[in-house]
């Protein structure tokens, strides 16, 4: 079942509208799209749907509000800062390594029930556009990616990327990890 509408995320990223700026549709529909990902790599528990939409919401963000492609430190502070607003101080430990390992390129090892390891996967596979699949049919990615379309999202981080390989050429990739 594809997720059109997620309050949660929705309200989140409305509220960063100004720092995305005319960059809106690609961030909300990469964000849609990890989160639709996600889902098809775990389960679909309420609970954890909300954690997905919190993580999907701040996990690139940085990147707008702090104007940086160094943009893990201020992705974390802001959810965790959210969390701590809405009384979820608890899901901050959790929210924060899916924001973190969210580029790490191995496995993340976590319990049964973690959502880092599919986070991080989705990522990888809208990042990708679907050639990394871990397991979810090429169908399902395409009916994804058609509901959430690119709206220039992989254009942009390939001119992030080349801006930061000039500027820091000795730390192009600041947020992958082994």
């Amino acid at each position: 079942m594809l997720l059109t509408e997620i309050a949660t995320l929705d309200e989140l990223l409305h509220d960063h509208a100004a720092d995305l700026g005319t960059d809106f549709t690609l961030y909300e529909n990469h964000a849609y799209r990890v989160v639709n990902l996600c889902v098809a790599l775990s389960s679909g528990d309420p609970e954890h749907l909300q954690k997905m939409a919190i993580a999907a919401a701040f996990h690139d963000i940085g990147i707008w509000t702090d104007r940086t492609f160094d943009y893990l430190p201020p992705s974390i502070r802001l959810a965790s800062a959210h969390l701590a607003d809405t009384g979820k101080m608890r899901w901050t430990a959790e929210i924060t390594e899916m924001i973190l390992q969210h580029h790490k390129i191995s496995s993340y090892r976590s319990g049964p029930n973690g959502l880092v390891d599919s986070f991080r996967r989705a990522d990888w596979i809208d990042v990708s556009r679907g050639i990394l699949r871990f397991g979810v049919s090429r169908k399902t990615i395409g009916e994804i990616f058609g509901a959430w379309p690119d709206a220039g999202f992989h254009k942009k981080l390939v001119q992030l990327s080349f801006a930061r390989l000039r500027t820091h050429p000795l730390s192009p990739l600041p947020m992958v990890k082994l």
